[in-house]
């Protein structure tokens, strides 16, 4: 199992978020899936890591920068078949160090109330449920968190 920066076109990316997408898109509205394309993740400021096991890409995450210090966490997702192994823990450590190297000092991101095993996840690694903020502000179906690293 490998975890490393890699651009959004890598092999392999393309279908994660198609799988990310099917999934977020099986639990909630469609305005209330804030997903990021390919283009936006290929965009500045935006780093993204993939997990792979041998070749095969099976789980992917992105830090968004802010410009003030603070970033989002987005498009986790660990395919379904290659849960359970730690793999989705590897990648919050993997974009908090990254962050860290960047003089990020707090991540924040939005899960849904429908998703306990990620809000587990988090709260496992020290984020902390928030207010809603930005997009995510009057949504039911969002669940704010942050952390802040030192």
């Amino acid at each position: 199992m490998t975890i490393s920066i890699e651009p959004a076109t890598a092999p392999g990316v393309a279908e994660l978020l198609r799988l990310s997408d099917e999934f977020a898109f099986s639990l909630y509205p469609a305005d209330s899936c804030y997903l990021l394309d390919a283009s936006e993740l290929a965009a500045p400021g935006v780093t993204v890591v993939v997990a792979r096991s041998a070749e095969d890409a099976v789980g992917v995450g992105a830090i968004v920068e802010r410009g003030d210090g603070s970033a989002e966490v987005k498009r986790m997702f660990v395919r379904a078949d290659a849960r359970g192994h730690g793999i989705a823990s590897g990648i919050v450590t993997t974009l908090e160090a990254v962050a860290r190297e960047r003089s990020i000092a707090l991540l924040q991101l939005e899960t849904g109330p429908l998703q306990p095993e990620a809000i587990a996840l988090y709260e496992k690694h020290g984020y902390r449920r928030i207010a809603a903020f930005g997009q995510y502000v009057g949504d039911e179906f969002s669940v704010c968190m942050e952390k802040r690293l030192g």
